[in-house]
């Protein structure tokens, strides 16, 4: 029988090929689960009791319940993930017409297993800006777009014009990576309309097809078409595999993953009407988007969003400064950005007591050149929420000889002050177009997520801190 919560799991994540997606369809959840949007150039009046929501750039979501029993000055309970994922983003100007072909301009976005997207069915996917007509008066609309048919390819070269290529493929992210659209004799004898007017004198930055696919999927004319961030996306849909279907075979697992279990985890938490009954604190799920490129933007998770959401709740219930400083040091983060669970044939890529396995549970992530932001009081607080559900967790460190990566962790842990632990869901194929993960880890992420919610206002209750 399959789990629910990794069902639940595909159909967010085949619902959200962008960060801009993913944060509309947490919002549809947010909003069924009772959650009030909010804006940040509004005045907030906040309730104990009460649940809420906002969004900056679309692409980044903080959610928040707010116990009956919170006072200003309380801690403030957080996981805080990323909406974004390394891809081929199209350029401002993405006419390329080489060979006979019209292709897509397009840059990396982040560090991609670039070789993977060659030879993968593509659509596109992101949020336009359209120009409208209400009430005589002219207004602009920023609106998401999908195109879920293939209408684009990266193909790859003949081995028989380079017989090397099994030795080593180097890609060329300028000259390689740009996908076909489509051949120039079957777009001039497929002009329609629509092209013989504006299209080609107003805008030479895009091919007409292009403007025409994206403008048919929005259901107006091209030449309303403003500006766009698209991106390419696979066409091919999240699923439950592997013989024994233990595996999920997805796309952007990292980090919609722990995104998807993180805000399960607090809607469900705070569903019934006597969740927040007890609650002295505030339950918190923080998504960020360009997590992947260093998050140094206006929606990162080094921007103030997060200082600034923890401000704007405290000075709620009360106009005392003082109490925010207070707030934070009663606070904690949990990190959430998946792991590298253990390869079987790249054993040597982790040393023996630090192995990460699949089905093991959420893995804590330890470096001492603080590239992650766990301390051992961070971990035990996480780790005993583990053992009073009899769920499983693991530890990891990179090899000694190898680079760190990073999270969103230490950038808030020094940014905000807040107490943080590293985690993640083991995964294979990192960064790759097409990633896997197990099943029995999405359920063990949402359990202790959801745990964390429930319990830690308690539990942080009996640590000694002086």
């Amino acid at each position: 029988m399959e789990n629910p919560v990794a069902v639940d799991l595909l159909e967010f994540l085949n619902a959200s090929p962008t960060a801009f997606h993913a944060v509309d369809d947490a919002k549809k959840r947010l909003r069924s689960a009772g959650y009030e949007q909010v804006s940040e150039r509004d005045d907030w009046k906040l309730e104990a009791g009460k649940k809420y929501f906002f969004t900056r750039n679309h692409s980044t979501i903080v959610a928040f319940a707010i116990g009956k029993k919170y006072i200003a000055g309380n801690g403030i309970y957080i996981i805080g993930a990323h909406t974004d994922s390394p891809c081929v983003k199209l350029k401002p100007v993405t006419k390329v017409t080489k060979g006979g072909f019209l292709e897509v301009g397009v840059q990396p976005y982040g560090g991609g297993l670039w070789h993977t997207w060659f030879d993968r069915d593509l659509a596109i996917a992101g949020r336009v800006i359209v120009r409208e007509q209400k009430d005589g008066s002219e207004s602009y609309s920023h609106r998401l777009v999908r195109i879920e048919e293939p209408i684009m390819r990266i193909p790859t070269l003949a081995i028989h014009l380079d017989r090397e290529v099994n030795d080593g493929f180097k890609v060329n992210k300028q000259s390689h990576l740009v996908p076909v659209l489509a051949t120039s004799i079957k777009a001039e004898l497929n002009k329609s309309a629509a092209e013989n007017s504006s299209v080609e004198s107003t805008d030479q930055k895009h091919h007409p097809l292009l403007l025409q696919l994206i403008a048919a999927q929005l259901g107006c004319k091209p030449d309303e078409i403003c500006d766009f961030e698209l991106q390419a996306c696979d066409t091919q849909k999240s699923v439950i595999g592997g013989a024994l279907k233990e595996f999920i075979f997805s796309g952007r697992l990292d980090n919609l993953c722990m995104s998807f279990c993180s805000l399960k985890a607090l809607i469900d938490s705070t569903s019934s009407a006597s969740s927040l009954e007890d609650e002295i604190g505030i339950r918190m799920v923080a998504l960020f988007d360009h997590e992947e490129v260093g998050s140094d933007s206006a929606q990162g998770a080094g921007s103030p969003v997060m200082l600034d959401a923890l401000s704007r709740i405290t000075c709620s219930f009360s106009s005392d400064t003082k109490l925010l400083p207070k707030a934070i040091q009663k606070s904690y983060l949990v990190s959430a950005d998946m792991a590298h669970a253990l390869h079987p044939n790249y054993m040597d890529k982790h040393e023996e007591n630090h192995q990460p396995k699949m089905h093991g549970g959420l893995v804590i992530k330890h470096n001492a050149n603080q590239r992650y932001a766990t301390n051992a009081v961070t971990s035990f607080l996480f780790k005993k929420i583990a053992a009073d559900h009899k769920l499983p967790v693991q530890d990891f460190v990179v090899r000694s000889d190898m680079l760190c990566g990073s999270t969103i962790g230490p950038i808030l842990a020094s940014g905000v002050g807040v107490r943080t632990v590293d985690v993640g869901a083991p995964q294979l194929s990192m960064h790759s177009i097409r990633e896997m993960c197990a099943v029995d880890d999405v359920k063990h992420s949402y359990e202790h997520f959801k745990a964390f919610f429930q319990e830690f206002s308690r539990l942080d209750d009996k640590l000694i801190v002086d």
